[in-house]
């Protein structure tokens, strides 16, 4: 009989982006006219989303100034626009970092990436059509990533945005319920170190889908609705 022992190999990585969920992020310019913006450093805690997004963004910037935003999730179906529109920023001109980068001042997201902007209910900036997913909602916190290093505080912001609303595509729904997701039927785009995946199949039935979703309620969602 054979045994075979894993071994790990210490390595340093720049960058460990080991996936997550795409996000475009739509905000408001200081004309009115909307920026939508690919990030993937995202994840959600009841109906607060907790964003990574560099500090000289003009997302972050159009943050800071309306406390107001869209948080539309592609399908792994949507790569194509989501791709259109990488290495584009609406910053003008491109701060000096993302120049060496490669990104190009783009006023027009929604017509590069062939998305279609449609109102919100809660908030100015616009929902995109095509994505399965669209949660407008309001900032609520704003901290600097590595505040404790001198080199790195002020790059990087972590934003605390409460979900206002939560708009999805039928074909995503759960059969026979109000107010469920299908995980079988929502197919993310993922993005995994800067490459974009979709999911595979069901690996495994989770014992955690055992808790009702109602135990996880949180008071935003009584909050939301009189937003």
């Amino acid at each position: 009989m054979t045994t075979t022992t894993m071994t790990h190999t210490e390595i340093e990585p720049n960058i460990l982006y080991f996936g997550t969920p795409v996000v475009l992020i739509a905000t408001c310019n200081e004309d009115g006219s909307p920026n939508l913006a690919p990030m993937s450093s995202a994840f959600w805690l009841g109906w607060r989303a907790v964003l990574g997004m560099g500090m000289r963004s003009k997302t972050v910037q159009n943050l800071r100034r309306t406390g107001e935003c869209v948080l539309n999730l592609p399908s792994d179906a949507l790569a194509t626009h989501v791709d259109r529109l990488a290495l584009t920023t609406g910053c003008n001109p491109v701060p000096e970092p993302r120049a060496k980068r490669g990104y190009r001042y783009e006023p027009d997201k929604f017509g590069i990436s062939g998305l279609t902007p449609v109102a919100s209910e809660t908030v100015a900036p616009p929902r995109v059509a095509e994505c399965p997913v669209a949660l407008e909602a309001s900032v609520t916190a704003l901290h600097p990533l590595a505040a404790d290093d001198p080199e790195q505080n002020g790059n990087v912001a972590i934003i605390e945005a409460r979900v206002l609303r939560v708009h999805v595509h039928d074909d995503i729904r759960m059969a026979g319920t109000a107010d469920r997701i299908d995980p079988d039927a929502w197919r993310p785009l993922i993005m995994s170190f800067q490459q974009l995946y979709g999911l595979g199949p069901r690996a495994h039935t989770s014992r955690l889908a055992s808790i009702p979703e109602k135990l996880y309620r949180t008071p935003d969602i009584d909050r939301a609705r009189i937003a």
